[in-house]
């Protein structure tokens, strides 16, 4: 549909919202080994290599998403193509990025932001940088059209019904397999959203850190089929999703894959969990 994005785009960090926010950030702090702590409009919970806000709002809906880009030149790249789409430029709401940062609207409303990193969290803590963001949504379709062909991103995989239909949708805008997913849902909002963990002896050390804390593993560990990573899902007190993965798909030039609806497919090892 598209050629890649030149920018070599990251997800950098999102605000989620929450009936919540500082109970939400204190529970990202300790569970994800993370310092958190008031900001502007809500709060913020860091690590190295991740950064999430939280702001008061209708729980697991998305604030914003926000990609940092390579450079200024692919910063300017996707505001150029974004605009030659006709797509409508918003100023940036995030404290993260500098006045160089906009935002544009997918088609399901979610606001997301491309800017430039002012540098990483200088924190000691487990590894595991914020990696990728899975969209809800009743329309994947216009989702994929929106982020590969308004800014640039390219398709990954699909799983697709027995009619042919896209049921789930993985994107990426970097050589990593997804930096962007979406799943066909009756809602819109967060489906959830990961942490790149590198291997597997580091999934097994958060699931330490989470079995001390008794906070149950609801999914995995398992592999995917798109993507080949490994996972263990937790769940936030909002109800929010959080995946811990590693070893995800390194794409450098290949079409997308058709895969089948079934548990199998997002899940090789056992039991699989089918959005509807």
């Amino acid at each position: 549909m598209s050629t890649a994005v030149s920018a070599g785009a990251y997800l950098h960090h999102m605000q989620m919202l929450s009936g919540d926010p500082a109970k939400l950030a204190g529970f990202y702090a300790d569970a994800l080994d993370m310092a958190a702590r008031p900001v502007e409009g809500g709060w913020i919970a860091e690590g190295p290599g991740r950064q999430v806000l939280f702001a008061e709002g209708e729980e697991r809906r998305l604030g914003y998403c926000a990609f940092a880009c390579r450079d200024a030149e692919g910063l300017a790249a996707i505001r150029a193509r974004a605009e030659g789409h006709g797509a409508h430029i918003h100023p940036s709401p995030s404290p993260l990025f500098g006045a160089e940062a906009f935002g544009v609207r997918d088609p399901d409303g979610n606001l997301v932001v491309f800017g430039l990193s002012r540098g990483e969290v200088r924190r000691a803590g487990l590894p595991g940088p914020l990696q990728h963001l899975t969209l809800a949504t009743p329309d994947p379709e216009a989702i994929e059209d929106f982020y590969v062909g308004t800014l640039g991103f390219l398709t990954s995989d699909y799983v697709r019904d027995a009619v042919g239909a896209v049921q789930t949708c993985w994107m990426r805008s970097n050589h990593e397999h997804h930096t962007l997913a979406c799943f066909r849902h009756s809602r819109q909002g967060i489906d959830h959203h990961s942490y790149e963990a590198g291997d597997w002896s580091l999934i097994k050390d958060w699931c330490d850190r989470m079995g001390e804390r008794r906070i149950r593993v609801i999914w995995g560990p398992g592999r995917h089929g798109p993507g080949n990573n490994l996972f263990v899902f937790i769940e936030d007190p909002d109800g929010n999703w959080i995946e811990i993965s590693a070893e995800l798909e390194v794409v450098r030039d290949r079409a997308p894959m058709d895969w089948p609806h079934e548990e199998h497919t997002l899940n090789s090892w056992g039991r699989g969990i089918l959005r509807g």
